[in-house]
This record gives structure tokens, sequence and C-alpha cells, in this order.
């Protein structure tokens, strides 16, 4: 029985690593339970991993849930996407889904380059590198494990709570006065530029 010893890095913390194993034949989702578990992530957001090459460009993506357009309602048009749309969810790798991607049909390089994204909408980025494919005679129930953490995610930042309107108080200003200043309609009834052409 083979497994493989990943190290993971964050950019954003310092000195910020985790070492973690998984069985060669464990899939893509229990590495993502593994990784929310032992970073300290919530693990109710989305998340994907990318298959990169050495210099950590993506050639593959393998998402939490299917995220093709073929489970779009029947009936419903396909949607267009621009090739260069930045704002565009369509990706133009390969895409596989977690549970359904062992890691050994994807580990094809000694120092297999993996992106770990968590969260789309406050972004937190991983790097992964494989470090060694060792065998083992250990209990497969021994696995997947983290077997060394260095450094802690940052404390979340809370968000400012919203004011209801409710419990905002406004003061009712008597303005009627304000531009009136004592002048009164006899005043500027002679101001009309056009009284002398009718």
């Amino acid at each position: 029985m083979y497994y493989y010893k990943f190290k993971v890095y964050y950019d954003e913390v310092d000195d910020f690593v985790r070492d973690v194993e998984l069985l060669a034949n464990d899939n893509f989702e229990s590495f993502h339970h593994l990784l929310y578990d032992c970073i300290g992530l919530k693990g109710n957001e989305m998340a994907c991993f990318s298959i990169c090459d050495p210099k950590w460009n993506k050639q593959k993506e393998i998402t939490l849930v299917d995220m093709s357009d073929e489970d779009m309602p029947a009936g419903e048009p396909e949607p267009e996407y621009e090739d260069d749309d930045v704002f565009s969810t369509k990706s133009n790798l390969p895409n596989f889904v977690m549970k359904d991607s062992l890691l050994k049909d994807f580990i094809t390089d000694p120092h297999q380059h993996i992106i770990y994204e968590y969260d789309f909408m406050d972004p937190k980025v991983f790097y992964i590198e494989l470090q060694k494919v060792l065998q083992t005679d250990e209990d497969a129930s021994l696995f997947p494990r983290c077997t060394y953490k260095c450094k802690e995610m940052p404390a979340p930042v809370k968000k400012p709570e919203l004011i209801d309107d409710e419990d905002f108080e406004y003061e009712e200003e008597d303005v009627s006065n304000e531009f009136n200043d004592g002048y009164d309609d006899d005043d500027i009834s002679g101001l009309n530029e056009f009284d002398d052409i009718v």
C-alpha cells in the first residue's frame, strides 16, 4: 500500500506549513476534508484543487461539486461566455469532481504541484507540493492524517454590523424658512426677464 506525503504552504502567513499524508487511493474530497480540518477553516465554503505543472501553471481542475453547465435545467439556454471575460466562471481546463477523483490518477510528477483554493468570495490559496511516495504496512484507518503543523491562520476580521433603520432616530428640522431670509413674492416679482416680452 502506497501513500503520499505532501507539504502545504500559505503565502499570507510566514512559515505556515502543514505536512499531510494520504493513501494513493484516497480521493480529493478526502484531501479537502483533511486540509480544512488541519488548517482551521470552517469547511462550509466552496473549494477546488488545481493540478499544476512544475511552474505552477494550472493543468486540470478538481471541484467540490460539478461546475459544468450540463446540470442546467432542461430548456434553459446555455450561457454564452467571452474568451477574455475575467468575470466568467467558465474554465477552459479539464474539470473533475473531488469525490470521483483518486489521487493516484492525478499524481504524475515526483514533486507534483497542486493549488488548493478555498472560499471563492474571500479567497485563500494554498500551495501543495508532493514530498515523497512511500510504502506502508500501517492500518489504512490511520490515513489521511496531518503529521506536522507550524503557525495558524489569522483570526477572521469581524465585519461591521449594519445599522437597522428602525434603531436610527431622525431629528426633524423646520426648514420652511431656511431659504426665505425675509423675502416675499412681491420682492422677486420683477425679476422675470420675460415679463416685458409678453
